[in-house]
C-alpha cells in the first residue's frame, strides 16, 4: 500500500542533497580562504570547527599549517635523518610504536604499515633531537601518527614539531605537574553545567585519571574509528589549547545517566568513564564543548583549578602509577581503601541551563580565541585574555 509522507518531514534524499550542499559550499570558502593573500586564517578555524570539519586529508595537508601558523619556507624541507643509536628516547619510543597496530587502518599490507612505523619513530626522534627542552611521553606517539597518517612523514615532522612547542608544551615537561593542572579544569567545568554529576564523582572520589589519556592523546589512543580522530584534531587545532578538557568533561556530562545510575564507588565509577563509548553523537559533543568554553572560559575557571591543587597533590602518585603502565583501577582501589571515610554530599543544586549562542557568534568567538595561539603574545594582549586564561600553563614558551 502506497503511503503519503507528511507534509514538512525531511526525507533522507533532501537530508543528504542539503549536506552535499553544504559540503561543496564548505570546499569553496576554505578554496576562497587559502588563495587569499593574506590566507584567512579566521575563516579556516571556523570551518575546521563547524560541522564535518575540514572534510578531507588533501584539504588538511593546506589548512593543518596555516591553523598552527607554520611559516611556509619551512613546508618543503626534507627531513634529516635520525641517529637511533645512542639516543635515551630510542628503546621507549620503539617498545610504543610496536604496540600501536591498531592506530594503523585494517587491512593494511604488513610491508607498508611497517615502513609508517619506522617513519613514526624518526619523525619522534627527529622532534625531540631538534629540541632537547620536550621530554617524550608514552601516548605522544598516538599524537604523531595521525599527523603521519594524514599529511605524510615531511610534512608531520613540522606540525609535529610546532605542535609539540605549544600546544603539548606541558605534557612534555619533566613532571606531570602542569599535565595535572590541565586536569584540574575538568571538575569546576562539570560543576558549572551539572552539579549533581560533580558531587557524584566528588563523593565517589574518582578524581580526573580517568581522562589522563584522552588528553595527552587528543582522544587518538580511545577512539577506533580514524574518522572521528581527525574530525576532533581540526577542532582542536582551530581553537585554544584547552578545548580538549572541554570535549573531556562534554562526554562525562552527555553519559550523566550512565555516571548517576552506578555504583558510588572510586573503581566501579573509574571504570565505567575509563571506557569511552564508540558511538558518541561527535559533532553535537563538539558544539556543546565550543558553548561550554564560550561561557566558562578558561579565565573563569583558573582560580577553582587551582583550588583543586591542594585536594589533587595527595593523588599525584596516582597519575605516576597510571603513567609506568600500572592498572588504573587496582591504584584507585589502594586509595578508596586508604580513604577513612567517604566525602559528605554535598547539598544538590539545580542544572545549570548552558545558553547556546548563535552559531555563526560561537564559530567567530572560537576562531579568535584560536588566533591567539597562532598570532601569540600580542593577540593575546589584545584580546586581554593572556595569562588570566591559564595562569600555570607554559602554553606561549
Amino acid at each position: 500500500m502506497k503511503t503519503t509522507r507528511r507534509d514538512g518531514a525531511p526525507s533522507p534524499m533532501n537530508g543528504r542533497q542539503d549536506w552535499d550542499t553544504r559540503r561543496k559550499r564548505k570546499i569553496a570558502d576554505i578554496t576562497q580562504a587559502l588563495s587569499v593573500e593574506p590566507v584567512d586564517v579566521a575563516t579556516l578555524r571556523r570551518m575546521a570547527i563547524s560541522e564535518g570539519g575540514l572534510l578531507t586529508d588533501e584539504i588538511r595537508c593546506q589548512v593543518w599549517p596555516r591553523l598552527l601558523n607554520v611559516p611556509p619556507h619551512l613546508l618543503d624541507q626534507e627531513p634529516e635523518k635520525v641517529e637511533r643509536e645512542n639516543n635515551k628516547d630510542s628503546n621507549q619510543v620503539l617498545l610504543d610504536v610496536q604496540r600501536s597496530l591498531r592506530r594503523f587502518p585494517p587491512g593494511m599490507p604488513d610491508e607498508q604499515r611497517e615502513g609508517l612505523q619506522e617513519e613514526l619513530i624518526d619523525i619522534i626522534l627527529r622532534v625531540l633531537k631538534r629540541n632537547p627542552q620536550l621530554h617524550y611521553y608514552q601516548g605522544y606517539h598516538d599524537i604523531v601518527v595521525t599527523f603521519l597518517l594524514v599529511v605524510g612523514e615531511r610534512l608531520a615532522t613540522v606540525l609535529v614539531e610546532k605542535l609539540s612547542t605549544h600546544h603539548l608544551r606541558d605534557f612534555m615537561d619533566p613532571t606531570m605537574d602542569n599535565t595535572k593542572h590541565i586536569l584540574n579544569y575538568l571538575m569546576p567545568i562539570i560543576e558549572r553545567v551539572n552539579p549533581d554529576v560533580h558531587d557524584f564523582m566528588q563523593q565517589a572520589d574518582v578524581g580526573t585519571v580517568f581522562a589522563l589519556s584522552w588528553l595527552i592523546t587528543w582522544f587518538g589512543h580511545v577512539l577506533s574509528d580514524f574518522r572521528h580522530v581527525v574530525r576532533l584534531y581540526d577542532f582542536f587545532l582551530a581553537c585554544h589549547p584547552l578545548m580538549p578538557i572541554y570535549f573531556a568533561a562534554v562526554i562525562v556530562l552527555y553519559r550523566e545517566e550512565e555516571v548517576l545510575e552506578c555504583e558510588c564507588d572510586m573503581a566501579m565509577v573509574h571504570h565505567l568513564l575509563s571506557q569511552i563509548p564508540q558511538d558518541l553523537p561527535y559533532e553535537m559533543l563538539i558544539s556543546r564543548a565550543g558553548d561550554l568554553f564560550v561561557q566558562f572560559p578558561p579565565s573563569e575557571l583558573a582560580r577553582e583549578a587551582a583550588a583543586h591543587e591542594s585536594t589533587a597533590a595527595s593523588t599525584f602518585k596516582d597519575f605516576e602509577l597510571a603513567s609506568t603502565q600500572l592498572q588504573p583501577d587496582s591504584v584507585l582501589r589502594r586509595r578508596r581503601k586508604q580513604k577513612p571515610a567517604a566525602l559528605e554530599s554535598s547539598s544538590t543544586s539545580p542544572v545549570v541551563a548552558v545558553e547556546r549562542p548563535s552559531t555563526a557568534r560561537r564559530f567567530v568567538r572560537l576562531a579568535v580565541m584560536g588566533l591567539t595561539v597562532a598570532l601569540g603574545a600580542a593577540a593575546l594582549a589584545v584580546v586581554n585574555t593572556a595569562l588570566e586564561w591559564a595562569p600555570k600553563l607554559d602554553l606561549f614558551p
